[in-house]
């Protein structure tokens, strides 16, 4: 393999390709610190013809690629296997905006572009990229679209896979594919952009893609409520659609022990409200008029829903920093958590209205099964979406609760599969959720999936030990 290592440095310079120990030690660990892994050599391309010449010596030496971009993932879908070796492709000096179309509401970016430097390319041309993740000022393009992100606006704007019209991806081979269209129509066959969106790199190389933009919303209004449990925020949620439409924009449920880990490990939080509430919604509505009366409009289907009892209390931020500041709560729940100790996490999803039912069955089982075990449960209510994670009983050691995983996860999933739900929402499978997935997956699906991975990777060279 030294000369594959030679091969590489003469393709992207001896600069960028690290194959000393130390250097490369920081692209092979996931951002969780849960996975680390070995590569012959972490090397970062410029452009999709570097990237091209990469994985064509890779393949050429049946050598494994995992590609990475800003490493923000929770399942571990961009860290190389401990066992074996691979190189890990990097794209982050790949960070050329190539076109602004605002006439066709379009962006085209390379794949090492962070999602803020996006949202800020689209307010350039007063237009809005309206994905938005708590790790937006590092994420990069070809990691969410790699993983399908969701975020926080996806009740009105979907996922990345509806904010996608064209992609550029190098496939295992070698050949560049240029699928870069920015069309809102186009059917010409079989969409191939979908099959690489979601994959985690399992079927090629994302270099570049073309993305959605959208009117820039000129009024927003936010608001933190407090609610009994998910069951009022669930009705709250139809109440406010019913009167606002696509509006809302986000909905957000949180619960008080994810408030109170931001309170406890984050300086600058604090707490909205006079006193404690079990249960919090996170609500924002936008409009792309200025006299839309949002505020008015919020604010009296705040004042009905607390005289129906359905509201226990809340606040509407009255200018961005207040808005700003109650956001900050809601992005911080992961940070916070990561600093109170490793814990488990499921990213899972259930019809909305199906969402209480999954808070109070998943919680019972748990409680029952480990005696003061800490659910951290906050997440999209309005896409039903909930990131459902436990932290260990504080009698206990870590160690011993992170080893029960397979056990907690049964549980959870358990409740998943009961209510029609998915065990991956926005996360992705990665190396967390690769062996549990065909325990969630019917055998006809599965089989396709394999179909179309052994068409295009037959050779099983990228980012092997991932999804399948």
């Amino acid at each position: 393999m030294n000369a594959l290592i030679e091969t590489l440095k003469g393709l992207v310079g001896k600069g960028h390709c690290l194959d000393i120990d130390a250097d490369k030690a920081p692209f092979l660990t996931d951002w969780r610190g849960r996975y680390t892994g070995n590569a012959l050599a972490v090397v970062f391309p410029v452009d999709a013809e570097e990237v091209s010449s990469v994985v064509r010596a890779c393949a050429a030496a049946q050598c494994a690629v995992v590609p990475q971009g800003g490493n923000t993932g929770l399942c571990g879908g961009a860290t190389p296997l401990f066992e074996g070796d691979s190189v890990v492709l990097n794209l982050s000096r790949m960070r050329k905006i190539r076109t602004v179309d605002a006439a066709n509401n379009a962006i085209t970016v390379e794949a090492g572009v962070p999602l803020a430097v996006v949202q800020a390319a689209a307010e350039e041309v007063d237009r809005l990229f309206p994905l938005s993740l708590a790790s937006e000022g590092s994420c990069e393009v070809g990691g969410f679209v790699s993983t399908n992100a969701g975020g926080v606006q996806v009740l009105r704007y979907g996922n990345t896979r509806e904010l996608v019209l064209g992609l550029e991806v190098v496939l295992p081979d070698g050949r560049i594919w240029n699928g870069l269209r920015a069309l809102r129509k186009d059917n010409t066959g079989y969409d191939l952009k979908q099959l690489f969106i979601g994959a985690e790199g399992t079927l090629g190389v994302v270099t570049a893609a073309t993305l959605k933009l959208f009117p820039r919303p000129r009024c927003t209004v936010t608001a933190w409520l407090a609610v009994a449990d998910p069951a009022a925020a669930v009705g709250l949620l139809g109440r406010l659609r019913a009167a606002a439409g696509d509006r809302v924009t986000a909905f957000e449920l949180i619960s008080r022990p994810s408030l109170d880990l931001v309170l406890l490990h984050m300086p600058d939080a604090r707490d909205p409200l006079p006193r404690a509430y079990p249960w919090y919604v996170l609500v924002e509505l936008t409009d792309t008029r200025l006299d839309s009366g949002l505020a008015e409009l919020l604010e009296a289907e705040l004042g009905l829903a607390v005289a129906d009892g359905a509201l226990c209390d809340g606040t509407v931020a009255a200018t961005e920093s207040q808005a700003l500041a109650l956001w900050s709560l809601r992005e911080n729940i992961s940070e916070a958590q990561k600093r109170e100790g490793v814990s488990i996490k499921h990213d899972v999803s259930v019809p909305i209205g199906a969402i209480p039912a999954f808070v109070e069955r998943a919680g019972e089982k748990l409680a029952a099964a480990y005696p003061g075990v800490r659910v951290i449960c906050f997440g999209h209510l309005g896409d039903g979406n909930l990131h459902y994670n436990q932290s260990r009983p504080l009698q206990s050691e870590n160690a011993a609760f992170i080893a029960c995983t397979p056990e907690v996860n049964e549980i959870v999933y358990g409740v998943v599969r009961e209510l029609g739900g998915s065990i991956s929402a926005e996360h992705g499978i990665g190396q967390l959720k690769r062996g549990v997935l065909t325990l969630h997956k019917e055998p006809v699906e599965l089989e396709m999936m394999r179909r179309i991975k052994a068409a295009f990777d037959p050779c099983g060279t990228m980012n092997p030990g991932k999804v399948l």
